[in-house]
């Protein structure tokens, strides 16, 4: 049942992270309508955000590819590759001075 309860909130959150308190207080009326115990509400709870933490870090994740592949299609280029660029054309000015 708690595991059938566990997925329910997981999916109900999605990638939300819930602050301490709105956790703690949400954990605490999930403990006393299931008649949990403190250990097991604490378990519960760090469960639940464990997951919130995965799942943010997986859609970070996502959001970055997805944004290089849209800069990659419209033809922007990274910060190092911009760098590298300014580097080679400050080489081929410092060739052109010199000669």
């Amino acid at each position: 049942m708690i595991e059938l309860i566990e997925k329910a909130m997981l999916t109900a959150m999605g990638a939300v992270s819930l602050s301490q308190k709105k956790a703690e207080e949400l954990i605490s009326d999930i403990r006393q309508r299931l008649d949990l115990s403190e250990e097991e509400g604490r378990e519960l709870l760090q469960r639940l955000q464990d997951a919130a933490k995965e799942n943010q870090a997986k859609l970070e994740e996502l959001a970055q590819q997805e944004v290089q592949k849209a800069c990659q299609r419209m033809g922007l280029v990274t910060s190092e590759e911009f760098d590298k660029l300014k580097r080679k054309v400050s080489q081929l000015e410092k060739k052109l001075k010199a000669h």
